[in-house]
């Protein structure tokens, strides 16, 4: 045991609570290092019964172990109750933290909570590691797996990415568990000391009244949107720059952004009295480095892309001596983004069952489950990332970080192909996993915040509240405590409109509906008189053929149950009728199209991502013309870096080959569409 002690390096006073900790968690001196010596017979055996009671466990990773059974000792020097903590203790050490794909996933809880366990979803189990993986790619030196986002996807509310495959082994070694624990108290150590408060406030943490009855769970909002630069990146920015010497401060900084790391470095720069560059993309949008700007900073727009700035950033910052400020890959970051943590630990002395962080590179989340795991392990920290940018669940499934191979630009806060490598360490030991949201869930948060506060959040700032609100409806949980971060409120406004478009659609209260009606006078009447009650919010439609017309068009329901019922008057009257509220295509653009169907001969439909720039459109065109006859196009700028372009382009199928190495060779993302079925049934 004294060689135990030595080899992690402990004081005497730290020694003295390990032999304490060792005599009494090790079954014997001497046994052999397994599970049941780390953790006591008598322990896992009161966990056994327990389990043999309900069919819920723990959701934990079993790689806290250490820091939860040093949570409960401490718990029992102050005299509370002994048997729940140890059965809590225990629980969490044996395993019970897995939500595996392969298996249904099954929660215990504390008496206080008796929420049904969740159940896996089939798209999840299925997942094969190896179906999904294209290449591997190579990056600073590294080789790592490119995946897509759709390789790891599950319903809304369920908590995965977590893998009994991937997540991490656990030594049966105290000492290796002591290593894991004394991580956890560098990371406390540095947020406490963290300087974070010379620039951001102790942003309030508030209840939100009408949804907390609505979920029927009390919804605390972590208002970090109220920062100077309305977002929790000056935290981490600052923190790492006010730990650096006077001699770099001196030699200057340089990051590179496209928006509110950007801020949070400039602002920290100007208090610091420090010179800062700010490289950011050229398809920036002229508010977000005008706003860098006016805080002193000199801003380089350089690159298409994040990738091709970063590298600028960082060949500069080798040239010049600056000191490159990573977004969320550093210590100091993560710990100045930790303090949002120890706030709410000081902010809310209530049982909390969950608080709910949204992911990019996942410095955030790291910096608050650090303290968090800590002080109250019981918490469940989940990430929350958008569907079509899940770098974090993708790479918590893999066990590995992997690189996506696009991502979905909406929430560009935490649209990151790859999360960091110190973030991933800790996130991996210390999540207890994440939730997807789609883009039209992160709108309707949007709206929600609106409605309670009447503050706009951009779509990264609303993640963590759509997450809550998913998790809550999937899980039937009732008077619970939660906590969601408000991340951010630097909303582009040209992105208002598609949120507006779409927060009704996310709220479950607009459904987007396809028709075929016959075209004979009374058709209209017909439609309207089938559609009953409900509010019909839009209806498009043109004549283009004697026996049949299609039209778009959308409905307010109040329920599923009437939305059923709608369509079943709808196919009773002769109205055969499609839901497409799912389908991003008809979403995007086809609802936007006038003219009807035709048939096109030989005609591909894709779905291009053009930079925002000029020149896009121009270079796109040089790719394709005269050679391919262009026969539709449909663009409409979104307040995003990359705008969705829907294209219909005709080529023959002896040159299909052909056209696809031109589209691979542009440059610009793209998706064949012509297996969707909003083309099959309304283009043809």
């Amino acid at each position: 045991m004294e060689c135990l002690a030595s080899s992690v390096q402990l004081s005497s006073p730290r020694k003295q609570q390990f032999h304490a900790w060792a005599s009494e968690f090790c079954t014997k001196p001497g046994e052999s290092a397994n599970r049941s010596m780390f953790w006591p017979s008598r322990f896992l055996q009161e966990r056994k019964e327990l389990s043999a009671g309900s069919s819920q466990r723990l959701s934990y990773f079993g790689s806290r172990d250490c820091s939860e059974l040093f949570s409960s000792r401490i718990s029992l020097r102050n005299g509370s109750d002994r048997k729940q903590n140890v059965i809590s203790a225990a629980a969490a050490a044996d395993g019970g933290s897995s939500w595996a794909p392969s298996s249904p996933p099954k929660v215990w809880t504390p008496p206080a909570w008796r929420g049904p366990a969740a159940v896996a979803s089939p798209a999840q189990e299925s997942i094969p590691l190896s179906s999904t993986i294209q290449e591997r790619v190579v990056i600073s030196g590294g080789q790592f797996l490119k995946v897509s986002p759709s390789s790891v996807q599950y319903e809304a509310g369920f908590v995965g990415g977590l893998s009994e495959r991937t997540r991490p082994e656990r030594s049966s070694d105290p000492a290796e568990a002591l290593r894991f624990y004394a991580m956890l108290d560098d990371y406390l150590t540095r947020i406490i000391n963290s300087k974070v408060y010379d620039v951001a406030i102790e942003s309030p943490l508030e209840l939100a009244p009408k949804l907390s009855e609505r979920l029927g769970n009390n919804l605390l909002l972590k208002r970090e949107d109220m920062q100077p630069v309305f977002s929790f990146k000056l935290r981490g920015a600052y923190n790492m720059m006010a730990n650096l010497s006077r001699e770099q401060l001196e030699r200057g900084v340089i990051c590179s952004s496209a928006g509110n790391h950007a801020q949070g470095v400039a602002l920290a720069a100007r208090r610091l009295k420090c010179d800062a560059v700010i490289a950011m993309p050229v398809t920036t949008p002229e508010i977000k480095w005008k706003s860098v700007k006016r805080l002193g900073a000199s801003v380089v727009l350089v690159g298409d892309s994040y990738d091709e700035t970063q590298a600028y950033a960082k060949q500069r910052a080798l040239e010049d001596g600056r000191v490159f400020i990573p977004p969320f890959d550093d210590p100091d970051v993560i710990a100045g983004q930790g303090t949002v943590g120890l706030e709410i630990g000081r902010q809310c002395r209530d049982r909390i069952h969950a608080v709910f962080v949204p992911v990019g590179g996942g410095g955030l989340i790291a910096g608050i489950a650090a303290y968090m795991k800590r002080f109250r392990p019981e918490v469940r920290i989940i990430g929350v990332e958008p569907a079509d940018a899940n770098a974090m669940a993708c790479s918590l499934h893999y066990g590995q970080r992997v690189v996506l191979d696009h991502v979905g630009g909406f929430a560009d806060g935490v649209a990151v192909k790859m999360v960091g490598e110190e973030t991933f360490r800790l996130c991996r030991e210390l999540l207890d996993g994440v939730v997807l949201v789609s883009r039209d869930a992160i709108c309707a948060a949007i709206k929600d915040m609106f409605e309670e506060t009447r503050s706009i959040l951009e779509p990264a700032g609303a993640l963590a509240l759509a997450g809550a609100k998913a998790y809550c409806s999937y899980h039937g949980l009732e008077n619970e405590t939660m906590v969601a971060i408000t991340s951010g409120a630097n909303m582009n406004f040209e992105r208002l409109r598609i949120v507006t478009e779409l927060a009704n659609v996310g709220a479950q209260t607009e459904a987007v509906l396809a028709t075929y009606m016959p075209e004979k006078p009374g058709s209209f009447k017909t439609f309207v008189d089938s559609v009953g009650p409900a509010n019909i919010t839009e209806f498009k439609y043109r004549f283009n053929d004697e026996n049949e017309a299609l039209v778009l068009c959308s409905i307010g329901v109040k329920s599923e149950g009437q939305l059923d019922l709608t369509k079943v008057r709808m196919e009773e009257a002769g109205l055969r009728t499609l839901d497409l509220t799912d389908n991003d295509l008809a979403k995007d653009h086809l609802r936007h199209l006038m003219g009807g169907r035709t048939k096109v001969e030989n005609e591909v439909l894709m779905r291009f991502v053009f930079p925002e720039r000029p020149g896009a459109l121009m270079k796109f065109l040089e790719a394709f013309t005269p050679r391919w006859n262009i026969s539709l196009f449909h663009y409409r700028a979104q307040g995003e870096m990359g705008a969705n372009v829907l294209v219909g382009i005709q080529v023959s199928h002896e040159e299909e080959a052909a056209f696809l190495a031109v589209a691979d060779a542009l440059g610009y993302e793209y998706q064949d569409e012509r297996s969707n079925q909003a083309y099959e049934l309304i283009m043809h």
